[in-house]
């Protein structure tokens, strides 16, 4: 990284979204792509939207008027001004080529998503791990103060059913997605930055290549730029851009003290470094998430909410009530007296953060079980090694295999690559092997004991094993 920072005009919208439109989005049931349709359609555009089959997100999307059709069709492009669909989409979709034959505009989600951040002062929260929490509780921070902001997340906020709405009003919070770039097309007025650490190497080529479009992505904020002071590639970004830092350390303008943890929740008080240098206490809060990682993030949404001058009562008060981010320690039941939960995490550093908030959430669990599917060929066959440390929270580690996610076999990539860098680099732990789903159902059902918590992980289908063996224990 080069002593000052990058020249960079900002990113232009290719639509413009104040005047009425007729739009199609190609994989409407996807996540990114549903909360996109939301917000265009509660815009005031007329949108329609198809995808392979049916999920139930697209009950919301239809709720929202969007005219949802299962199956694709050349047709449905027909008179429409402008497409748009997630890089998950192949090129050769029909729909997509019917567009380019037609003329229609074809717009990435990106291009889509920055049409629609310019018609608003927009927030974004960007980073490898905690985007869609981050992004959820200062939406919900800003709407306490009467700011009725819109918003665009990666997944539901529990608080209110949906991962999108658009207000009107004058602020936007967006979720800032780096996997493939989508973060530099953004026009935004400020954000929050997480953390930088390895993935989508597929798409950077390497860490510094990452590293450099974070570095990009400040460059080209003239607003606030509020960066995690836990992370050492965040701090050295927050020097070169003027940013305000928040976390845990001792050196952060904005930090958490005091933290005390309390079953399944957390209370902690919040300093600010003023222009004298000297940390003074601003206020107490108390929030209802397990994890040190999850009090960083709250204490940056503070950070942004004042910067953007919301009253610290109202921060308070909306962090005491937050409920959530689905699939994030999500309890989907417990029976008898053993707990299942369902979490995203599928990198290592997120692995890491939910066993440790398990493991010091004052819940009393006796015994901690962590369930992983590793997720995407490419990513793994890149990271395998860095899962070794990953698990050191867990009583007992049961691995499966890989979860495609749209990538290719790699010959010799399968999850045993993570059980051998575990024991390798653990030996005294207990790792179980279960590529199989029938083998790791009927595992768990009759492993998983009275005390216990298993804690099932992974971007994948792995999201429906806890009802699964939920349902085998009580046959």
């Amino acid at each position: 990284m080069s002593s000052a920072p990058p020249i960079v005009t900002p990113p232009q919208p290719p639509l413009d979204l104040s005047i009425p439109h007729r739009l199609h989005v190609v994989g409407v049931g996807g996540p990114g792509m549903s909360a996109v349709a939301i917000a265009l359609a509660e815009m005031g555009h007329r949108v329609s939207g198809s995808d392979l089959r049916d999920h139930p997100v697209l009950e919301r999307v239809r709720a929202a008027q969007v005219d949802v059709r299962i199956g694709h069709d050349r047709t449905l492009v027909h008179g429409v001004d402008a497409v748009t669909a997630s890089t998950a989409i192949p090129a050769r979709n029909i729909e997509l080529d019917e567009a380019r034959l037609t003329g229609v505009d074809v717009l990435t989600r990106a291009g889509m998503l920055a049409s629609i951040c310019a018609q608003a002062d927009s927030v974004a929260v960007a980073g490898t791990h905690g985007k869609t929490t981050t992004t959820s509780m200062l939406m919900l921070v800003l709407a306490q103060a009467g700011l009725r902001p819109s918003f665009i997340v990666g997944g539901d906020v529990t608080d209110v059913g949906t991962g999108a709405q658009w207000t009107a009003g004058r602020w936007l919070v967006v979720e800032a997605d780096e996997s493939d770039g989508t973060h530099l097309e953004l026009p935004l007025y400020g954000t929050v930055l997480t953390n930088v650490e390895v993935d989508h190497l597929d798409h950077y080529g390497s860490f510094d290549g990452i590293i450099a479009g974070f570095d990009r992505y400040l460059a080209q904020i003239d607003g606030p730029k509020v960066v995690c002071g836990d992370d050492p590639v965040c701090v050295a970004l927050a020097a070169r851009h003027g940013g305000l830092t928040y976390g845990l350390s001792e050196q952060c303008d904005v930090r958490a003290v005091d933290i005390v943890p309390t079953t399944g929740a957390f209370t902690f008080g919040v300093e600010h470094r003023g222009v004298d240098g000297v940390h003074r206490r601003i206020g107490e809060i108390s929030l209802p998430l397990r994890g040190r990682h999850n009090v960083a993030n709250a204490t940056g949404v503070v950070a942004m909410a004042m910067e953007l001058g919301v009253e610290f009562d109202d921060i308070r008060s909306a962090l005491s009530r937050f409920g959530g981010v689905a699939r994030r320690f999500d309890i989907r039941g417990v029976d008898a007296d053993a707990t299942f939960v369902d979490d995203y995490a599928h990198l290592p550093t997120e692995i890491a953060a939910v066993l440790a908030a398990a493991r010091g959430s004052g819940d009393g669990w006796d015994r901690l079980v962590a369930v992983f599917q590793p997720n995407r060929y490419n990513r793994i066959a890149e990271m395998w090694h860095e899962y070794a440390d990953a698990f050191t929270d867990a009583d007992l580690v049961v691995l499966t295999d890989v979860y495609a996610s749209g990538t290719v076999p790699i010959p010799g990539v399968t999850g045993k690559l993570i059980v051998n860098a575990v024991t390798e680099a653990h030996p005294e732990q207990r790792v179980v092997w279960l590529p199989r789903r029938d083998d790791l159902v009927s595992f768990l059902a009759t492993e998983v004991r009275d005390g216990d918590v298993c804690i099932s992980m992974g971007c994948g289908d792995i999201a429906t094993l806890p009802g699964e063996v939920l349902d085998a224990r009580r046959r």
